[in-house]
């Protein structure tokens, strides 16, 4: 599915790039596995290729799902729960462990909208940059323009 030097997105990590395709063997049996390094960070992960599709693991999106990303983001006529913030980040982060940008996209927004209402917890806080992390270097790549330009369209739509 993946080569050496494919760009791929490990769900919660973000973007990274398939440095080695190796076989190691594990309990005698022979096991291949993608060896990633994650851009953000430079972390090592090692993903057994059977196990992709468990794992999550994607190529980052194309140039019209940038498009439908942007709509949601830009949309506004959301509810946003009112439960309590635990079970709230509970939530999230779970969307944010699918893997799916636009899962991340709706964290995002609605992380931001409520932001506006009350203040974040800590967790809500790091959740929100994380998320803002992992949509940035998504995008960036998949437009192939600079980080700083997607951070100033993100705040643009926010504003």
């Amino acid at each position: 599915m993946f080569s050496v030097g494919d760009l791929a997105v490990y769900p919660a990590h973000g973007v990274g790039v398939i440095e080695k395709i190796e076989t190691q063997e594990i309990s005698g049996c022979q096991m291949d596995f993608y060896v990633m390094r994650i851009l953000d960070n430079n972390m090592i992960i090692m993903i057994p290729t059977k196990n992709v599709n468990n794992v999550g693991l994607r190529e980052i999106i194309d140039q019209a799902e940038v498009l439908k990303l942007y709509s949601i983001l830009e949309k506004r006529d959301v509810c946003i729960d009112n439960q309590t913030w635990n079970r709230r980040y509970r939530e999230y982060m779970e969307k944010i462990k699918t893997g799916s940008v636009f899962e991340v996209a709706e964290v995002y927004r609605d992380l931001l909208m409520l932001k506006l209402e009350k203040d974040l917890s800590f967790g809500e806080r790091k959740m929100l940059d994380t998320a803002r992390t992992l949509l940035v270097k998504e995008i960036s790549l998949a437009r192939n323009v600079e980080e700083d330009q997607i951070e100033d369209d993100l705040d643009r739509i926010f504003s």
